[in-house]
Order: C-alpha cells, then structure tokens, then sequence
C-alpha cells in the first residue's frame, strides 16, 4: 500500500530531481508535475499580450490575472503532463526558444512566485503527485508525504550537464558549465525569495555516486514505506 500521495523532490540543477521525479511518477502511476512549467505558461502570456518582461508590476498583474493548471497526459505525443493556460493546452508552446530566453527573469518576480505557488498548491493537494523543483518541500508543499532534496558534487553535476549538451549534438567546454552551475548554486541558495533549501523534515540523498536506477529504488522504498 502506497503512503506517500504528495512527494516533493528538490534539489540544485542537474542533481538528478527531473529524471528521478519522471520514473518515480511512472512507477505509481502518478502525475508528474515540474512547477516550473508555469512560470513558462506567464512567460508565453505576456510574449503573446505584449507585456515586456522587464515591466514588473504588468508581469505580476498578469500572473495573477491568469489560470494556469497541470493534469496527467491527455495525447500519445511525447508529453509528460498537459499544461492548461486558460482553458488552453500550451503543453508545446512554451517549449519555444523566446520563451526560453525570458523564463528565468519572469520566475524571478516575487508577485508571480506568489501567484504560481498557489496554483501549484491547488495541483499539488490533489493527491497522487511528485513535484519537482527547488522550494517545493520548504514553500510549494510543505506538507508533503515525502520530501527529498536530492545533491551531488558540482563537478559530477557540471559533466552531467556537459554529457546531455553533447547528446543533443551542442557543444559547450566543460569549465564554463561548471561555473555557470556554480553562481546559479550560489543565485538559488541566496535569494531573498524562496531560496534553495533542504526542508528541515526532508531527506537529502547525495547522487553523486549514485545511477539513476540506484536514486529511483531507494525514493520508492521510501515512498512505499
């Protein structure tokens, strides 16, 4: 009998959260849930509506103006969740390359952090969910089941990082990754608003030495606890 219907997993990028967080959704049969996606849904809004992402206070009017949901799969396409803004699947709309380049500073804005943590709540209460991210287990959901907060060396991280670019054919040296990784640790771990922190309640699985496969079983035998 499975214990844990909310599981929120944390943790630094590349630290293996995403890629765990999927398996662990598949093997409950789940939903998987990147909170991450919404800020991507403001992101798409405000391109769309003309709202400059350099304008805060519109930003934050339209985060809180907008209703954005997150549900199980609803086509054989690829996805892993259908992202609904407004009664519309941009589940593939906010993958796109503008978006990309505008997200980070539209996530950065208090209001809409606000707004989004709220509808992410809403999904997150729902029951039979892992959410990943990295202020789930300390302000999304604090109330979760099981809360985990995944590291690994920067090091291991930044080859991680390094050996996924190069999957996807880009090319990008190694050092630069690495510092890049570092002053986003640093970013993450010192902002005023919901910084990257381990949940005082949370498990802290170091995965640095750890497969995939290794993360994925000790995670469910804790769900399954």
């Amino acid at each position: 009998m499975k214990s844990a219907r909310t599981i929120a997993i944390d943790g630094p990028a590349a630290s293996g959260k995403t890629t765990v967080a999927q398996r662990v959704a598949k093997h409950l049969g789940y939903l998987f849930f990147d909170t991450g996606v919404m800020y991507r849904a403001v992101t798409l809004a405000a391109l769309r509506r003309g709202v400059s992402v350099e304008d805060e206070s519109a930003v934050v009017a339209l985060a809180e103006s907008i209703s954005v949901d997150v549900r199980p799969p609803s086509f054989p396409d690829g996805r892993l969740y259908d992202v609904i803004a407004n009664g519309e699947d941009v589940t593939w709309a906010i993958r796109a390359e503008e978006v990309d380049r505008h997200v980070s500073r539209v996530s950065a804005y208090a209001g809409v952090r606000t707004a989004m943590t709220r509808q992410q709540r809403d999904v997150g209460l729902r029951g039979d969910v892992v959410m990943v991210g990295r202020d789930i287990g300390t302000v999304v959901l604090p109330e979760a089941d099981l809360k985990l907060f995944l590291v690994a060396s920067v090091d291991e991280r930044a080859l991680r990082r390094h050996r996924e670019l190069a999957e996807r054919g880009q090319s990008a040296e190694l050092q630069a990754i690495r510092s890049a990784m570092a002053a986003r640790d640093e970013y993450d771990s010192s902002r005023a608003v919901a910084p990257l922190k381990a949940a005082p309640d949370a498990v802290i699985l170091d995965t640095t030495e750890l497969t995939v496969e290794q993360v994925l079983q000790r995670v469910l035998a804790l769900a399954e606890a």
